[in-house]
């Protein structure tokens, strides 16, 4: 057979650009008999039929790259029969898990490629289905943030061109999320303020909530508070108009924790990441110990650090034990203590764990500054005047630390004194005692200036009656 004929059945299933590539390989590899390499090429890749037993073929394989070559060929079956379509769906599952355990982003990217003539012959609904799934298994292979984006993108473009507008809304939302986790946080919320208006229009709560609970992370990122109220308040809007996924519902719950704990509201706080937490774990998701963690900082941030303890070692709090739990035991420990050696220790055991979050970083260094603030003024009452390098031993901080710290505390009048930098020493004022009778007299004035007030309204009103009276007298 000549090159012709087996380049006309290459195409006829789709081969012809792996062939050309191939031929390329050969000529680089200066091949003798490029016609007995075409057949062989031909013949590696020829079709399976889309059975089960093809199906079962693959599972039965040696090693993941067999089954993967195998699930490949039943993809290049020509038949369009409803029973092949549903074995090629079946596939196209079980390649892409394959793909994700052995690591392999860009071939599931172009496997989503590969199967754009495929997408045409089956339902919309079941093309949307298989593409988030590809694109959930992407996002699974770790370091793939970039290529995830870039996925996305091409995609958007693809259900533009498709008129796939279901589609479409939902990959725009995930690219909008991974632009926000990569901080290119104007670009998020471009790609987000398009979109709610568009979804609002078409009244699709479901995604609306996503989308709304999506805004809000993003302006809190961006240290907008009243805008992340105001979406998270449209998110559980839209909620309570549908039945919401209970996965869904912990997300609502755990952003309500974090935009009330940023709030100061630790007790409230710590309830909505209790109904998250017991979301999650119901669930078994991940983020389960993460809703545990802030339950445990609440706990922290409103003076009950003994509680911790007993929360770590309950039933639920046992099956998480692990870096991001004794992490939040060693600062308990450390506030419990009023150690800020052993809080400093905790940070730097568990940078990963609490620095590198930054929600319990934020809360942490409001605790740390307290923390400070009250050692210092326990160690400098019992003095008039003392040596800083003194207070910076019994401390044990740096000097240069230890004296910005006083003056920032003299200057927010936690207490009197005054620097004498000259001398390295601090010298603290009594606090002068307010004299009773100044507040009194200070009442009293208060007091006759309303009395005074309301007897001239009183008079303004009399004169007001008289007038009428004396014209009357006059007629």
């Amino acid at each position: 057979m000549s090159i012709n004929s087996y380049l006309l059945t290459a195409h006829s299933h789709g081969f012809l650009s792996k062939l050309r590539e191939k031929k390329a390989e050969c000529t680089r590899n200066q091949c003798s008999n490029g016609i007995g390499y075409f057949k062989a090429f031909t013949m590696s890749t020829s079709y399976l039929p889309a059975t089960t037993d093809s199906i079962a073929q693959a599972l039965e394989a040696k090693n993941p790259s067999d089954a993967i070559s195998i699930l490949y060929r039943i993809l290049e079956n020509p038949s369009s029969s409803p029973e092949s379509l549903r074995i090629k769906e079946q596939a196209i599952t079980n390649l892409s898990d394959l793909l994700r355990q052995e690591n392999r982003a860009e071939e599931l990217r172009s496997l989503l490629t590969l199967l754009r003539p495929f997408f045409a012959l089956i339902p919309k609904a079941k093309t949307a289905k298989i593409v988030r799934g590809i694109i959930d298994a992407v996002a699974k292979i770790p370091g793939t943030s970039d290529l995830q984006i870039s996925l996305c993108k091409e995609m958007v473009q693809w259900t533009r061109a498709e008129k796939r507008t279901f589609l479409r809304q939902r990959v725009e939302a995930r690219l909008a999320a991974l632009l926000m986790e990569n901080k290119e946080y104007s670009e998020a919320l471009n790609l987000l303020s398009g979109l709610i208006k568009e979804v609002r229009r078409l009244d699709d709560k479901l995604l609306l909530v996503d989308i709304d609970l999506l805004e809000s992370k993003l302006h809190f990122s961006l240290r907008n508070l009243p805008k992340a109220k105001a979406a998270l308040t449209a998110a559980r809007t839209a909620a309570n108009a549908i039945y919401v996924p209970p996965a869904q519902q912990g997300t609502i719950d755990l952003q309500s924790g974090i935009l009330h704990a940023e709030e100061k509201d630790y007790k409230t706080a710590y309830s909505y990441f209790f109904e998250a937490f017991e979301a999650f774990n119901a669930l078994e998701d991940p983020r389960a110990v993460f809703s545990l963690k802030y339950m445990l900082l609440c706990k922290i941030m409103v003076s009950q650090a003994d509680d911790v303890a007993g929360i770590i070692s309950s039933k639920a709090g046992l099956q998480y034990v692990g870096p991001e739990l004794d992490a939040m035991k060693a600062v308990a420990d450390a506030h419990a203590k009023r150690s800020l050696k052993l809080f400093e220790t905790a940070l730097r055991d568990f940078k990963a764990q609490l620095e590198e979050d930054p929600i319990v970083h934020r809360h942490l260094s409001s605790l740390y500054d307290t923390l400070l603030e009250q050692n210092l003024c326990r160690l400098i009452e019992p003095f008039s005047r003392v040596e800083i390098a003194h207070i910076a031993d019994l401390i044990e901080l740096s000097v240069d630390h230890v004296e910005k710290k006083l003056s920032q505390m003299i200057l927010d009048k936690k207490f009197a004194g005054t620097l004498d930098q000259g001398a390295g020493c601090l010298v603290i004022f009594d606090e002068p005692k307010t004299d009773a009778i100044y507040p009194a007299t200070l009442e009293t004035i208060s007091n006759v200036g309303k009395v005074v007030d309301s007897l001239y309204c009183n008079h303004g009103i009399r004169q007001d009656d008289e007038l009428p009276r004396e014209k009357h007298l006059l007629l």
